[in-house]
Parts: C-alpha cells; structure tokens; sequence
C-alpha cells in the first residue's frame, strides 16, 4: 500500500528550466534536436514520449497531435499561444514547438508521477482526507494563476492532473487543448468536456465563466474525497441530465468519515448558477 503523503509541501519545485516565449517552429524535425524515447501516454488528442534534447540532455516530453484540418491548425496554435501565458509552477510547461508532416509536436517539462486519477481508483494508494485537502489547494492555486489571466481551462478531471512523484503530493495541472481565452463583457458558449466533469451552463450551452472550472473543482473534490462520481449515470446522456439538475449527495458510506468542512466546500461549488460558486481565490480561504 503507498500512503499518500499528507505533508506540505515546501517551497517550490521549479521546472526543470526557465520559463521561456515559444514561437513554434515550422518545417522543422523535432528529432534535429530531440531524441526519441519511450512512449508514456496515448489520449484521444495525441500521443506522448519521453525525449532528450540533443544540446543540453535534458529529459522532457514530446505531444505529437495530428493536423488534418485547419480548424486543427487553429486548436494547436491557440493551446501553444495559451500555454505561453501560463507560466506557473503548478501548470505545465511548453519548452519548444514544432510543425511539420501534418504533425504538431509539443516539447513539454517532464513529470513522472502518474495522473491524480491512478490515486483515486488505485487499490493500492491510501488518500486520506488531508492528503486531498493538499492536492485540493494546490489544483486551485493553478486554477487561480489560470483566472488571473483571464483564461478557462475547460476541462478540468483526475486525468489532466498529474502528480510529480509517484508517493509526493505534488501536483500540475495539463492539457490546455479546450482552454479558451475569456472575456467576461463577451458571452462565451462551449459544447464540449468530459461528461461527468462539465458544468450545467455546458450542456445546456449557456454562457460560461470562471464558475465553470470551479463546478469542475468540485466534482474533482468529491471524487478524491470517496471514489465516486456525483452525477455518473449508465449513459452520457443520462449523466448530463443529472448535471444539468445538479442533483448529488453524499449519503454514500464513503462520506461517513469526511468532515462536514470538507463537504461544505464542495456544496458552495456544485451550485447550479456558475456565478455563485466559489472562486479560486475564495476557496483558498475556505476553511476546510
């Protein structure tokens, strides 16, 4: 069994090099200057390898995502201008960008932990309710970075949140491929997310806000607090209905041990109307 730990954490860890404007580079083969290693992730978007980089031998890792469309042009291109702005030791970090074969590929900071998602269905980790707590401020210290520059993620779940060490409680939140600039005069509209994630104001296609990570920091909570899944229904569709109602509880026995702290500041997050949920910046002076 691997207890999590429950410690907090000190100082910062920075990455692994300075933080630095990327231009993407055209026409370029990344493996001129970047080796190849093992590959260490697959999702619907790309698939991920480890490299080391030629010049310096540092270890990064290296996105490869198809362009076949220019509407897929246009997504890699805003992920890369938005990834420029966020540069904070909560978030990941792009190192370099390349485009060529009808292929972009991101140079990213290296973290080998393992998703936030391997701790809450793994038999063997142990996630204690302070050790939530910790992963909990630290994902809204990312968030609140992420606000401040006026930006959504959009896709906030276990899986885009990856744990620097395998026993450490050190987190950094990535995948900023539906992040969206925001500009709260300009009504903005999405339709897309990950089911049991996204807020009501998603499915129903209303205009969404800064709420609407925070919604999703709360289902995030519930799910580390108890291994279950507030609105999951057999189907997509029946799932989103139950968002769309925000109807949830905690009668489940996995909450009979969690605080009522702990439980109220999930309540002022999984409010229907995204703007009276709890900000980022609000929920780290929350008391729990």
């Amino acid at each position: 069994m691997i207890k999590v730990d429950e410690s907090d954490p000190i100082g910062e860890l920075e990455p692994s090099f300075p933080y630095k404007d990327i231009t993407i580079r055209r026409g370029v083969d990344m493996k001129e200057h970047y080796e190849l290693q093992s590959e260490i992730g697959r999702g619907k978007f790309g698939t991920v390898f480890k490299c080391r980089e030629k010049a310096t031998s540092l270890m990064l890792a290296a996105k490869f995502v198809g362009i076949v469309h220019k509407q897929d042009r246009r997504n890699v291109e805003r992920e890369v201008e938005i990834m420029c702005e966020l540069q904070h030791p909560r978030l990941i970090q792009l190192y370099d960008a390349f485009e060529a074969n009808n292929a972009m590929c991101f140079i990213l900071e290296l973290v080998e932990g393992g998703e936030l998602f391997e701790r809450v269905i793994g038999d063997d980790f142990v996630l204690t309710e302070k050790a939530v707590t910790i992963f909990m401020r630290q994902i809204c210290e990312g968030v609140q970075f992420i606000h401040s520059k006026n930006i959504l993620h959009l896709d906030l779940k276990p899986e885009n949140i990856l744990c620097l060490t395998k026993t450490g409680n050190r987190i950094k939140i990535i995948d900023f491929g539906l992040a969206r600039k925001f500009n709260p005069e300009n009504k903005l509209q999405v339709l897309f997310g990950t089911p049991e994630f996204v807020a009501p104001e998603v499915v129903n296609f209303d205009a969404i806000g800064f709420g609407t990570d925070m919604w999703s920091v709360g289902v995030i909570c519930y799910v580390l607090l108890s291994g279950l899944s507030p609105f999951m229904g057999e189907t997509d569709v029946e799932t989103m209905a139950n968002v769309t109602i925000a109807q949830y509880d905690f009668d489940d026995e996995a909450f009979d041990s969690i605080s009522n702290d702990a439980k109220d500041f999930i309540k002022k997050l999984l409010v229907k109307d995204h703007k009276s949920r709890l900000t980022a910046t609000e929920c780290l002076s929350h008391r729990w």
